[in-house]
């Protein structure tokens, strides 16, 4: 499983611009079943997307997230293995 922290290099109104297609990549994540939970951070700095699948294929899809493509944000990619959940999601655990 990996956090995706995504943090703002530019201005908000650059993130605005290119909210609408980083919005559709991030649709994509979810109907490729590598994304489980995505948002804001607040203060508003950049997000944060919990994803599970390799990490080539995480790699991948970072690189293609518009933010990415026009130097708007940049990524940590932080791999984890859950051990412990709450009921009901157990199916997060290694």
């Amino acid at each position: 499983m990996f956090i995706l922290s995504l943090t703002y290099k530019t201005d908000l109104s650059d993130a605005d611009r290119h909210m609408e297609t980083h919005m559709a990549w991030v649709k994509s994540g979810y109907d490729k079943g590598l994304f489980l939970a995505s948002g804001r951070k607040n203060p508003r700095t950049g997000g944060v997307i919990l994803a599970r699948g390799g990490r080539p294929e995480i790699e991948t899809m970072v690189a293609a997230d518009p933010f990415t493509i026009h130097g708007i944000a940049d990524y940590e990619i932080t791999e984890f293995i859950a051990t412990t959940t709450v009921p009901g999601l157990e199916d997060l655990k290694l």
